[in-house]
């Protein structure tokens, strides 16, 4: 257990905010707690699997991770559930109709939006949910706000019988803050009542809870004209004031200390009434918020004169270097004069490294098999760390969408007859985790709608991409505990897929991946390909005896390079002639801190030029006896 899961109450301790909201969400004597590995939000069901007195489980993905919660609350336990933005996508169908039934016990839903798309496929404004689904935004601005408005989000959600929406970005989930911590409050659980009028959410009912739902929006507006979660910061500065919510408000007060600025702890809906207060006591007033116009469109649509985006970017974070230079020039003040931008010297020979999988990472051998057939197939990706075979030296993924995308695009690429057009087979490749996630239902729609699609599922046992969390097909939980585990043969086969066209190869052996994949592309029928060795991070791992290149052997054909792995890199090179015409051989080393001797390697040096240390050692100490 962390420092923060043993403290007592009144300690103060640096928290990052995943933490924060880990232990407020205990604090308030939640009961269950569920979600979806998805950085940046991944660390807050870790942190809440130390604690006692709960339950916290990963869920197979955001949709079911909100209806666990859901139930929860319907007994009247205080729950929660957390998901980075593109998991609320997933969410989204139960999420539009508990907005209609409401909650009984307090519902939190915390949604982490990355800002600036560090580890995501887009940059989506969660804020959006909250008015799409007319439930309560509160955006803290760091650890210690993230901990504290946890603990009133499931007050509100009580209060109005109302899930509530705690919008998070990369920068409050990840940067560390003093918290001051609280003891947990023991909350008894009533259970679940009978009430088919709330809870069997048919037409007729729903009909009955809208008018329901929007008169709780109207009290919850009234709430926000006196909400201590909104706070007035006057200045002295009249020239500019500003509307503000999340961290943007540390970063605004950075490069404006002077400025009056009402920041929005919670930013839906709107305090309209206290914001034309600010603007009849200002010059000009700014929105301030990431990513997208939304209170600025707000405001304008009730009449305020109000900058935003017209002089702020729409993309990234809204930092003091980004928001100062606009902001100037917009109530005519000079820039301060800044000293030029530095250049670093970069050496000869050195250029940047693109992001690679690790080291005898499973993923290697299926992508650097893909690329040996590239012209072969067409290849639809999908979201985890094999994301990375689109990259250098592979270049073989086709497409990123979304969770489970993989299978479905295929599909479609193999009805519209966009490869066999062209002579080339479909593949669809997803993770194990991806393929539980949202990839089974694409499989079973591969098979009942007779697609001639080969599916690559890759499992290293792991969500790896998230840093290694556990999922059914592990063995074991959220605490590490032994579990039930998923059998992907056998579930394949309960999908559809014929026996014979299910293959389950060890992606270290190059030579029967490389012949299993192209035996099933050729087949025009469902097939599955399974891949089973795991992640090179986990324990279930296993290390063997580093390997070495001999020098004596090696020909400079360059085929170990051409794999990919990262502990693989460039002796020297050579210009050579031959025929008249030049070329370049590449000849290598293994970095023996990290190797671990997968031996995909070996199976591609045709020339037995490498071998375990040991037997190198051997080899050179017998050249040396001949000599």
């Amino acid at each position: 257990m962390s420092i923060a899961v043993r403290a007592d109450a009144g300690a103060r301790h640096l928290l990052s905010g995943d933490e924060a909201i880990a232990r407020a969400v205990w604090e308030a004597g939640t009961r269950v707690a569920t979600g979806y590995p998805g950085t940046p939000a991944t660390e807050i069901l870790e942190t809440l699997a130390r604690y006692p007195d709960l339950h916290a489980q990963w869920s197979v993905n955001e949709k079911v991770a909100l209806e666990v919660a859901l139930g929860a609350s319907m007994a009247g336990a205080r729950a929660f559930c957390a998901m980075k933005h593109v998991g609320l996508n997933v969410a989204a169908d139960p999420l539009m109709t508990l907005t209609l039934t409401g909650v009984l016990g307090g519902l939190v839903i915390a949604v982490a939006d990355d800002v600036g798309m560090s580890s995501s496929q887009n940059e989506q404004d969660s804020r959006y949910w909250g008015r799409f689904a007319h439930l309560p935004v509160l955006e803290p601005a760091d650890s210690a706000e993230a901990h504290a408005m946890t603990l009133r989000a499931f007050e509100l959600s009580e209060q109005f019988e109302t899930a509530v929406l705690l919008r998070l970005t990369t920068r409050v989930c990840h940067v560390k803050s003093l918290v001051a911590l609280g003891n947990r409050e023991e909350r008894a659980v009533p259970g679940f009542s009978l009430d088919p009028a709330r809870w069997v959410m048919v037409p007729a009912n729903a009909r009955r809870r809208l008018p329901l739902q929007l008169e709780r929006e109207k009290r919850l507006a009234a709430f926000a004209e006196t909400c201590d979660l909104t706070l007035e910061e006057p200045g002295s500065d009249r020239r500019v004031g500003f509307v503000v919510s999340g961290p943007a408000t540390l970063h605004l007060r950075e490069a404006f200390p002077e400025a009056s600025l009402l920041k929005l702890g919670l930013s839906h809906p709107l305090p309209l009434a206290r914001i034309r207060a600010l603007a009849g006591r200002v010059d000009r007033l700014v929105v301030v918020e990431e990513t997208e116009p939304l209170v600025e469109n707000e405001l304008r649509a009730a009449g305020l004169a109000v900058h935003g985006k017209d002089i702020l970017p729409r993309i990234g974070e809204l930092t003091a270097d980004v928001l100062g230079p606009p902001v100037r020039r917009l109530i005519g003040v000079p820039e301060p004069g800044r000293a030029p931008a530095r250049t670093p010297a970069v050496k000869d020979g050195l250029f940047p490294r693109p992001p690679t999988l690790c080291a005898a990472c499973p993923h290697i051998g299926v992508f650097s098999t893909l690329f040996a057939m590239r012209r072969k197939v067409v290849i639809m990706g999908d979201i985890g760390c094999y994301t990375l075979g689109a990259g250098h030296p592979w270049h073989a993924l086709d497409s990123c969408i979304a969770m489970g995308a993989s299978m479905g695009m295929a599909l479609g690429i193999d009805k519209a007859g966009g490869a066999s057009d062209a002579g080339k087979a479909v593949l669809a490749v997803l993770g194990d985790s991806t393929f539980l996630h949202m990839g089974l239902q694409g499989l079973l729609n591969i098979v009942y709608n007779r697609g001639n699609v080969t599916a690559l599922i890759l499992d290293n046992r792991t969500t790896g991409m998230t840093g290694g969390q556990n999922h059914p097909g592990t063995g074991h939980d959220v605490h590490g505990d032994t579990a039930p585990r998923v059998d992907f043969a056998r579930l394949v086969e309960a999908l559809g897929v014929r026996p014979e066209r299910i293959k389950v190869v060890d992606s270290y052996d190059l030579p029967l991946l490389f012949r299993t994949i192209r035996d099933e592309i050729r087949v025009p029928e469902p097939s599955v390909v399974i891949t089973g060795r795991p992640c090179t991070l986990i324990p279930e791992f296993e290390r063997r005896t580093p390997h070495q290149v001999l020098e004596d052997r090696c020909t400079g054909c360059g085929s170990c390079m051409d794999l990919g792995c990262p502990a693989i890199s460039v002796r020297r090179r050579d210009r050579r002639t031959l025929n008249g015409e030049a070329f370049e051989v590449t000849f290598t080393t293994i970095d023996s801190r990290a190797c671990t001797g997968c031996t995909m390697c070996v199976s591609v040096c045709s020339h037995s030029a490498i071998v375990p240390m040991a037997t190198a050692a051997g080899t050179e100490a017998e050249a040396g006896a001949r000599s």
